[in-house]
């Protein structure tokens, strides 16, 4: 597999399927998230999907895949750090504010300022069309969250937070998303950078809220494993598939087609979550699937 992966960066073969890992990335970010923002805390959900990542990839991080050479251990170091921040700022946000509303602020913010970082990281720049579809995708996407934002009946009296937080929360993403493509294109072999990411980044959370736990009553422990587990398979795919597409092709073109999560997130709350969805959000809902379009058609690949 490293040989195949290794084959095709760069090549068009390579771009075509970046833009399928960027868009597998999208619909299991937004569950991804949907997980996290249940009836559960989202500070221990959080926690027990982190521990159940954590737990699986040690026997592939130390059994398996290559050992990381030395000049990665600082690396690891870094990606460590800006997670935390991320983890933190996101659970706070979920912690005040309706998920229909601040999970497109988050995923709005991510993509304006990865492209930017692309641009200074890896010498990536957008041409003229390509920003126009920017543009559409974030009117589109801060669009659903001010739309959201007049119907929602929840959290109303923390939403100025929560807004704030979804910003900041949005800059780490964006910060993860290119420091963490420097990352797996420093290693010879992507899978052990993907492995020790999981390795490492899996402990923090439940050491961070062991406190919250004794809160949990104990019918809803099981429940909580479940969702851990399943979460961790969703964060392998999801987290995997946009490293892999920054590996393969431009880091700034896959940080924004994993921003159609919105639609998906959107999608998810209409078919399992029972809201509903209108036709002024299918419109904006358009506007991102369309300004997405916009950024692959006008980067002439």
């Amino acid at each position: 597999m490293t040989e195949l992966i290794a084959s095709i960066e760069g090549t068009p073969a390579g771009h075509q399927a970046a833009l399928a890992l960027a868009l597998l990335a999208a619909f299991l970010h937004a569950l991804f998230g949907a997980l996290q923002k249940g009836r559960h805390d989202p500070w221990v959900s959080r926690a027990a999907i982190d521990a159940s990542y954590g737990i699986i990839a040690a026997p592939f991080a130390l059994f398996v895949v290559p050992w990381p050479e030395p000049h990665m251990w600082p690396i690891f170091a870094g990606v460590f750090a800006i997670h935390v921040g991320y983890k933190l700022s996101q659970a706070m946000c979920y912690e005040r504010g309706a998920y229909t509303v601040v999970y497109p602020v988050v995923r709005g913010t991510g993509p304006l300022f990865a492209v930017i970082g692309a641009g200074m990281i890896f010498g990536e720049h957008f041409n003229a069309g390509q920003w126009a579809g920017v543009a559409v995708l974030l009117s589109g996407i801060y669009g659903l969250a001010l739309y959201n934002l007049r119907h929602v009946t929840v959290n109303r009296e923390t939403m100025g937070p929560a807004l704030a937080l979804a910003v900041l929360t949005g800059g780490f993403v964006a910060l993860y998303t290119t420091y963490d493509a420097y990352g797996i294109r420093a290693t010879a072999d992507p899978f052990t950078f993907l492995a020790w990411f999981f390795f490492i980044d899996g402990w923090f959370m439940p050491l961070f809220t062991v406190r919250r736990w004794r809160n949990v009553p104990a019918s809803e422990f099981v429940p909580l494993i479940k969702r851990g587990v399943l979460g961790a398979f969703v964060a392998y795919f999801s987290f995997g598939a946009i490293m892999m597409a920054t590996r393969l092709d431009r880091v700034g073109e896959a940080a924004v087609l994993r921003e159609t999560s919105t639609v998906f997130a959107a999608l998810i709350g209409w078919l399992v979550l029972g809201e509903k969805v209108g036709p002024r959000r299918t419109a904006l809902m358009a506007l991102i699937a369309a300004g997405a379009v916009i950024v692959e058609l006008a980067g002439g690949n």
